[in-house]
């Protein structure tokens, strides 16, 4: 039998979303906040295309923009190579900044 006579595999959903989670955090792993929560995708997975949606923390000041293509540019590179799939739309919510100064104040003692 031909391999397209047999079947095709499917890759489940959460596991693209586990590997868009991974392409997200090694994308941000050098300016990651060190008590920040790691990214966090949801897919949906459709004739062969992956549609991806990730929430992800900065640091701040950054360049948010730059920093929200990087992780669309290694999520898409990812998924193609591990998964076979296109990745037509890569969304990336901020949900949250920290800024040097946030992070030092909830450390400092108060009087």
């Amino acid at each position: 039998m031909e391999p397209a006579e047999r079947g095709a595999t499917r890759i489940a959903d959460r596991v693209v979303a586990k590997l868009a989670s991974q392409a997200a955090r090694e994308a941000l792993s050098a300016t990651a906040p060190e008590d920040s929560t790691p990214p966090y995708a949801t897919v949906v997975v459709h004739d062969g295309a992956a549609r991806v949606r990730v929430a992800v923390e900065l640091d701040y000041p950054c360049d948010i923009a730059a920093r929200c293509r990087a992780v669309r540019q290694r999520i898409t590179e990812r998924v193609r190579e591990l998964a076979d799939l296109s990745v037509p739309e890569v969304t990336v919510m901020v949900e949250r900044l920290h800024s040097p100064h946030t992070l030092s104040a909830g450390r400092e003692r108060v009087r």
